[in-house]
């Protein structure tokens, strides 16, 4: 007991940090405590209410040193969160889905629209589909009309420009080509005590998702 007296002491804020999350609003801290990418009051209020790097409108946990755009197309499963770690870039405009359990690690991009070769002021648009228990390497760049099935690994640097629909595997280099076939009966599935899509609980998620898409609806 003295000693929690003394680090408060030493440490001022942290009292009405503990007091306010304590608040139902921030449960998401304490449950998912057990996540790959477990978060911090800290890092929810660097990004929601100090909007460095302009990603308060995500509603995952985004690093200010990340850059996400058209979140109302992405579609975050549980204990993914693209952009968490550094300098990753992530557009959603063509639509991207990335499954539960899913890592992304640092300087990741991830686009869903290139230029027309012939008029670079178009975009042409192509979903990517990221599966389940899937791990993209530092560094990597997925290209738009990707689809990655669960349990496909993403070497660092590598270049993706094709889909591995069928997942199990190692892909790497530029372009990226399949370099291992993973063994199914070794992949092994967990999941996490209480599911939260981001900042949001599983049982809630739909409900948010839809009032996000009326909210971008009525501003364009």
């Amino acid at each position: 007991m003295l000693g929690k007296i003394r680090y408060f002491f030493r440490r001022p804020l942290q009292i009405p940090i503990v007091l306010i999350t304590k608040l139902p609003y921030f449960r998401f801290i304490h449950e998912t405590s057990d996540y790959q990418g477990h978060v911090n009051f800290a890092f929810w209020f660097k990004q929601k209410i100090l909007n460095l790097g302009g990603n308060s409108k995500a509603y995952w946990p985004v690093h200010w040193t990340s850059q996400v755009y058209d979140v109302e197309n992405i579609m975050v499963g549980v204990d993914a969160y693209p952009g968490i770690m550094k300098g990753c870039y992530i557009t959603g405009r063509g639509g991207l889905s990335i499954g539960d359990y899913t890592q992304i690690a640092p300087n990741v991009i991830i686009v869903t629209a290139n230029h027309d070769l012939y008029d670079s002021r178009k975009h042409i648009c192509a979903s990517v589909k990221i599966g389940k228990y899937c791990w993209i390497g530092a560094g990597a760049k997925i290209m738009p009309g990707v689809e990655l099935g669960d349990w496909t690994i993403v070497g660092a640097g590598a270049v993706v420009t094709q889909s591995f629909a069928e997942g199990h595997c190692l892909v790497g280099g530029v372009p990226a080509k399949k370099i291992k076939e993973l063994e199914k009966e070794k992949c092994i599935p967990f999941e996490v005590k209480v599911r939260y899509h981001g900042y949001i609980r599983a049982d809630k998620f739909e409900k948010y998702r839809k009032k996000l898409a009326v909210s971008y609806g009525e501003d364009n």
